[in-house]
């Protein structure tokens, strides 16, 4: 949210006359608008984008931007490595992490892949007041994982973000969420190490997949979550990767410049 100090002064077209009956007068009046709307939205999304938290190396070019947004909002599929492997970013540059409703969080698993347990907060069963919980301990911690209980109203969800952009934390919710800045999802999944009726999981092969609320086609990466040392890797990153990235890098930076 912008502070009234610090947004730029936006030139505006001289207002039409509304007696001014022509095709002309309304076009530009039109186009007036249409362009203070597209000013707009590049100034927030220009300040918003430049406040990221950094995520595993593995993800980051998944992920718009790079990294999870600041005072924003991701919907997840419903995966304890999913949670952990976004995790690990912040909790390496030293955020604190809380995960709420979470009671199979494993916290051996979680260090295991590089989540610093001194910072992080567990609260496994907050209920009905899941809600209440979350808003108040993302006044201190800057990532807060939920898994929603009871459905919460319209009123409450527009509170909690309005909360989430006031302290710059970054809201992850196992499930569904409107206004989610994007979905990530784990959309297939296979397990090694299994013989024949015999042997341990030792890794797990998922294809990880993107979509973002601006809409485009989702980006999706293969990785192994976790590999045989709890670790995060990623198996599709080559040319073919790379080149999918500076395409995505390049529709972002034109849309900018197209709406600036």
């Amino acid at each position: 949210m912008f502070d009234h100090g610090e947004v730029p002064a936006l030139a505006l077209s001289p207002v039409v006359d509304p007696a001014v009956d022509s095709r002309s007068a309304r076009i530009e009046a039109l186009e007036t608008v249409h362009e203070l709307q597209a000013r707009i939205d590049a100034l927030q999304r220009t300040r918003l984008d430049t406040r990221l938290m950094p995520t595993h190396e593995a993800i980051a070019d998944l992920l718009p931007g790079g990294g999870l947004r600041e005072g924003a909002v991701y919907a997840l599929s419903p995966s304890s490595a999913l949670v952990m492997a976004l995790l690990v970013g912040p909790s390496q540059a030293g955020s604190w992490c809380a995960v709420i409703g979470m009671p199979e969080f494993g916290v051996e698993a979680a260090e295991g892949m590089g989540i610093d347990l001194d910072r992080l907060v567990l609260v496994p069963h907050p209920g009905d007041a899941w809600l209440t919980v979350a808003a108040a301990i993302a006044d201190a911690v800057g990532v807060v994982v939920v898994r929603p209980g009871r459905a919460a109203s319209d009123a409450a969800v527009a509170k909690l973000a309005g909360r989430l952009r006031e302290r710059g934390a970054t809201l992850l919710v196992l499930g569904p969420w409107p206004q989610a800045e994007a979905m990530i999802s784990v959309t297939e999944s296979r397990w090694a190490g299994l013989g024949e009726g015999h042997g341990l999981l030792s890794e797990r092969e998922v294809t990880l997949t993107v979509t973002t609320k601006q809409g485009g086609r989702p980006r999706s990466g293969r990785l192994l979550l976790p590999d045989a040392e709890l670790g995060i890797r990623r198996l599709d990153r080559g040319a073919a990767a790379d080149r999918a990235r500076d395409r995505w890098q390049g529709v972002e930076t034109a849309t900018v410049r197209r709406v600036g």
